[in-house]
């Protein structure tokens, strides 16, 4: 992996990309730092970091994997963004005149980006609206203390916060789609990828506090045990994001030769898929569609009704059994429908037909292409449950040392995990058409 890095670094045009991401993500994490209009900053770190009663929520678990830190004008991130995109995806197999417009190329592609962007406007207004109340009332459902400072606790205020974070995510939204065009892979995953990484060293920092203010031999071992489920989850991402069924493929090659006879041969190949072709993305979806109730319950801090759904979506503490129900049925959700639209079994049988490719045993025409779609519907099954068995992890690993709060988790480990592999593939992607090919070796 360095010497793809070290490879990649003396191409000039890919290390004027790299640093271009680089200075992005600083940007990124730069404007994570600026408060809203009127937040109390010494009431805001002592419930960030749990002081005086205030331990954190499912809100600065949403934020981290989301956006910014809690109370900055980047709290929501790219949440309302990919909120968004998930809901235009699935109107598209649902209405016909954006199905009309998906099939005009780019310029159909383009319409409903457009529309995308104006959805999360209005959803990054409901959420910020929604984040507000829940600071006013802070945490959401117990209405303990008001986030604002004293002599700021007015509706203008809390107006120009709900405005202030809207800006925070068309700005972020603007940052994302740079990252797509300009830099190497997708935007919106360098993001995510960039917030829970700088989570990652307040995580580190908790647990040497919790040896050195109690050396114990049931802390060290808590803190062991965390360790080595950690680094198993990564050796497991990494096995699952690696894994791929290669179908055989043989390809007839005919040409004329002497006395107007014939002869063939044959060349074989095979059609690598994904264990998980949808990667990350699933649980990414997942989890914002699964705290965005979360979200709207700021709206009604007093209400029971809300009060409890937001405990069953409640990722600290351990995850409600009826949320850690939906939050798999979710995953295999988005695993399944990603993967209808990334892969066309129908399109692979034609080429390979007219390319006089066939799949050993495999009549050509629909018996390939629903031999492929049944490979792939089983891949992707397959992937879902060890991504559910891998997101459920921590919060099972929660439930059982309570004792630790730590600022990542499974799902980050994973979706960072996921997101560097991708970024690695991409690079490799990058050096092979500029004929780095040593590297592979």
């Amino acid at each position: 992996m360095f010497k793809i890095f070290a490879n990649a670094w003396r191409v000039e045009d890919i290390r004027k990309k790299l640093l271009f991401i680089f200075l992005l993500l600083l940007i990124y994490r730069f404007g994570s730092a600026i408060p809203l209009p009127g937040i109390d900053l010494e009431l805001l770190n002592m419930v960030r970091y749990g002081y005086g009663g205030l331990g954190p929520n499912a809100q600065t678990v949403f934020s981290m994997l989301a956006g910014g830190g809690l109370g900055s004008v980047f709290v929501m991130g790219i949440a309302p963004y990919i909120t968004s995109s998930i809901i235009m995806q699935l109107l598209t197999y649902a209405i016909p005149q954006l199905s009309a417009m998906q099939k005009e190329g780019e310029d159909g592609r383009k319409k409903i980006q457009q529309i995308t962007r104006y959805l999360a406007v209005a959803l990054a207004a409901l959420q910020g609206a929604a984040t507000v109340f829940s600071y006013v009332n802070w945490p959401p459902g117990q209405a303990q203390v008001n986030l604002f400072r004293e002599g700021h606790q007015n509706i203008f205020v809390y107006a120009m916060a709900t405005l202030a974070m809207m800006a925070g995510t068309i700005f972020i939204m603007w940052l994302a789609e740079l990252l797509t065009e300009k830099g190497i892979g997708n935007g919106a995953s360098f993001l995510i990828f960039a917030n829970i990484l700088a989570g990652l060293p307040g995580g580190a920092m908790m647990l040497w506090m919790m040896v050195t203010n109690n050396t114990s031999v049931g802390t060290i071992a808590q803190v062991i045990i965390l360790l080595v489920v950690f680094v198993a989850i990564i050796a497991f991402v990494v096995l699952v994001h690696e894994g791929e069924r290669r179908i055989p493929v043989q390809y007839s090659r005919k040409a004329a030769g002497g006395g107007g006879g014939a002869f063939g041969r044959n060349h074989n190949s095979y059609i690598p898929l994904k264990v998980n072709i949808a990667g990350v993305l699933s649980i990414i979806f997942a989890m914002s569609l699964l705290q965005f109730p979360v979200q709207i319950s700021g709206f009604f801090p007093n209400n029971t009704f809300w009060a409890t759904i937001a405990s069953y979506l409640n990722f600290q503490g351990g995850l409600h059994w009826i949320g850690a129900v939906i939050y798999v049925v979710l995953i295999f959700a988005f695993t399944h429908f990603y993967t209808s639209f990334a892969v066309n079994p129908v399109e692979m049988a034609e080429n390979m037909k007219r390319n006089g490719g066939f799949i050993p045993g495999i009549r050509p025409g629909k018996p390939t292409s629903d031999f492929i779609q049944t490979t792939v519907n089983r891949l992707s099954w397959i992937g879902a449950v060890f991504y559910s068995l891998i997101a459920l992890t921590p919060i099972l690993l929660d439930m059982a040392v309570r004792d630790v709060q730590l600022g990542f988790g499974g799902t980050s480990l994973l979706i960072v995990t996921g997101v560097a592999l991708e970024f690695v593939k991409q690079l490799e992607s990058q050096l092979l058409m500029r004929h780095y090919k040593g590297f592979l070796e």
